[in-house]
């Protein structure tokens, strides 16, 4: 089997034993609790329904592998799942990301390879680093130099608030050094939606978790990002690789009205070194969208940034834009109601990659 062959799953989680046992000690947000003979995690202090179901496919790793073979997937890159570290004092935080880097590691060099002579294990992973308010920068660097020692490590999940002031701080200049500098991937991922606001906005009606995960999470994402790419970050970092979550939600469909609004805006008009639609193009998007039509979209947008780079070119299309888009299924989240075997998620992502119109076989294997 070659390379290009391999079905490989960038946005998949997990919630490693002793990330799992330590919220179970936990009294308050987040925790996972037991309710009748049922355990459930409970993540934000405002998550409808009393949080969700958990169970074995959070955190054993023979669930992560059965629920890949089940769905032809050769490859895993696995990161916790959020809440991350956010809710630990400093120190807390730096010991438990060094423990929990390690256990990762651990997870996946012990795991199934794919090919021996090729060295390529079934899971790889993205660690976790301390951020949280009053960590010192020293923490952080000591932490990334942890994780790109570790050879299954390939990146970093981080959510969008950063040190607690987002990801357009100063104090994470020398953060986004470090990772460009050792390479690693930054799986940018969401977690607190629009914040204490939202609960105007979601209404009084019960809809579970849909409007905060459809709706809330893709604005945090694109709110995110933007403020990174307008304190210039990928001018003074262009070798920074940014992965977003859920296709990056809602920045795709709206970078030209931001691009607009910054050429109008004299605060920032003449602030970025190039038009805000290369910066989109510079990063990399899962394809957790579950449309052909909406996958398509977010190619051609990427595709044409090479109009507005340093060196101009012909405006692309999704036929190059497919090389910054990479497949996620989301698990273990998003499992079915009812009793099918296969994850209806998933089998809509795959068949959403086929029926991408423009994009031919070459296009949906890499």
């Amino acid at each position: 089997m070659s390379l290009k062959q391999l079905l490989v799953d960038v946005h998949t989680h997990c919630y490693l034993p002793r990330y799992a046992a330590f919220l179970r000690q936990r009294t308050q947000v987040p925790r996972i609790f037991t309710r009748g003979s049922e355990e459930r995690l409970l993540i934000l202090d405002d998550e409808p329904a009393a949080g969700r179901p958990v169970g074995p496919q959070y955190w054993d790793r023979d669930e992560k592998l059965k629920f890949m073979d089940l769905h032809g997937i050769d490859v895993s890159i696995v990161s916790t799942a959020n809440p991350w570290l956010d809710f630990l004092s400093p120190p807390a935080a730096h010991a438990l990301a060094t423990e929990l880097n390690n256990d990762l590691e651990e997870y996946c060099a012990t795991s199934p390879v794919v090919s021996a002579s090729e060295g390529i294990h079934r899971l790889y992973g993205f660690g976790l680093l301390p951020l949280v308010p009053d960590v010192s920068v020293n923490a952080i660097l000591q932490i990334i130099r942890q994780i790109s020692s570790l050879s299954h490590l390939k990146g970093v999940i981080m959510g969008t608030r950063g040190v607690g002031k987002g990801l357009d701080d100063p104090a994470l200049e020398p953060v986004w050094q470090a990772l460009a500098e050792t390479q690693l991937v930054v799986f940018l991922h969401p977690h607190y939606g629009l914040g204490q606001g939202a609960k105007e906005a979601w209404g009084e009606r019960d809809n579970g978790h849909v409007l905060p995960l459809a709706m809330g999470f893709p604005m945090e994402t694109t709110i995110a990002i933007t403020r990174l790419i307008l304190a210039g970050v990928y001018d003074r970092h262009p070798d920074l690789r940014i992965l977003l979550a859920h296709s990056g939600g809602c920045l795709p469909q709206l970078s030209s009205r931001l691009a607009s609004c910054i050429s109008h805006d004299p605060v920032v008009s003449n602030r970025l070194q190039h038009d805000a639609r290369y910066y989109v193009s510079k990063l990399y998007y899962d394809a957790v969208n579950y449309g052909p039509e909406e996958m398509g979209f977010v190619a051609d947008v990427i595709g044409r940034g090479a109009a507005y780079g340093p060196s101009p070119q012909k405006r692309g299309d999704r036929s190059s834009g497919y090389k910054h888009m990479l497949f996620g299924t989301d698990h273990p989240f998003f499992p079915p109601l009812t009793g099918e075997k296969k994850w209806k998620s998933v089998l809509e992502n795959l068949q959403a990659i086929q029926d991408v119109t423009g994009w031919d076989e070459l296009h949906k294997s890499e």
